[in-house]
């Protein structure tokens, strides 16, 4: 594998807050993955962090649109200037959340450089918009809506690039059987893997393909909640949801989609740290990349 670049964006701007005074623990993941020595264990180089805005809702209503709007467009843009560089440098990035919502900075990096896809690996297809539901607000629940041109247009649509990914550079790996939901984003020509397809066909067979098919264009970036795991091994997510992979599973299907030289880089996220006390779900989650990212 080419070499690693990792960069931290610790941002929680997506996410409502666990509880009023309370702000979401998954700003410490970053943190939590280097304690347990991920950049030594890759041979990575460091870009260091971009410093997310400040996570402020107390003005917010519902109603009022995406939560923190002014906040996560400006990060957005920071973001992607900085994960554009590293991806101009030629090494994979490795990007190190925070929420999903830290995805919109390399979608749109990479929307100015081209047509690149999203493979998009979580437990929840994350489509809501103000098209479908009354209850727009956390962005990191809108990820898909928002990187295909369907979501407030501050941050789904700056310097009017969206959408940054197209529907059918979209692909949706290990979410649940939600059947009105999937029916809807099949519907619009989104291809979807359900955790029991995949299971099905074969981790490493499902992410090859999807890896040939989006290396047809320009490349692609890979989307890795922790959430796609099943809460048996994965307790420490703000919504666990039965039915996910194990970590053997994730590596294989991990493997073909960050091997191919057409995957420009990856994103982790959701892991909250606050959720794992003693620690060893971070050394577990440690070893799955590693093990998935080296050859």
């Amino acid at each position: 594998m080419r070499p690693v670049t990792v960069l931290d964006a610790p941002s929680n701007l997506g996410l409502r807050a666990p509880a009023p005074g309370l702000v979401p623990g998954c700003y410490k993941l970053a943190g939590a993955l280097r304690d347990q020595g991920l950049l030594g264990r890759l041979g990575a180089r460091d870009a260091g962090v971009v410093v997310p805005p400040r996570y402020d809702t107390r003005d917010w209503r519902p109603g009022d649109g995406v939560l923190n709007a002014d906040a996560l467009a400006g990060y957005t843009r920071r973001l992607a200037r900085r994960t554009g560089s590293v991806i101009d440098s030629g090494d994979f990035l490795l990007l190190l959340g925070g929420d999903c919502s830290i995805l919109f900075g390399p979608a749109l990096a990479l929307r100015r450089r081209g047509r690149y896809g999203i493979a998009y690996l979580d437990g929840s297809i994350d489509f809501r918009h103000a098209g479908n539901s009354d209850n727009v607000g956390a962005s990191a629940g809108e990820g898909t809506a928002i990187v295909t041109g369907r979501g407030q247009p501050d941050i789904a649509d700056i310097d009017r690039l969206a959408p940054y990914c197209r529907d059918e550079d979209l692909v949706v790996l290990g979410v649940r059987d939600y059947d009105g939901e999937i029916a809807e984003v099949r519907a619009l020509g989104i291809d979807v893997h359900t955790t029991p397809e995949i299971l099905a066909e074969g981790p490493s067979s499902v992410g090859g393909r999807v890896a040939r098919r989006l290396a047809a264009h320009d490349g692609y970036f890979v989307h890795l909640d922790a959430d796609v795991l099943d809460p048996s091994v994965m307790p420490a997510a703000d919504a666990p949801d039965p039915g996910g992979l194990d970590h053997a599973q994730l590596v294989e299907l991990l493997r073909p989609l960050v091997h191919d030289p057409g995957c420009v880089g990856m994103q982790v996220t959701i892991y909250d740290p606050d959720l794992d006390p003693d620690g060893h779900v971070a050394v577990e989650l440690v070893n799955t990349l590693v093990t998935a990212l080296l050859d």
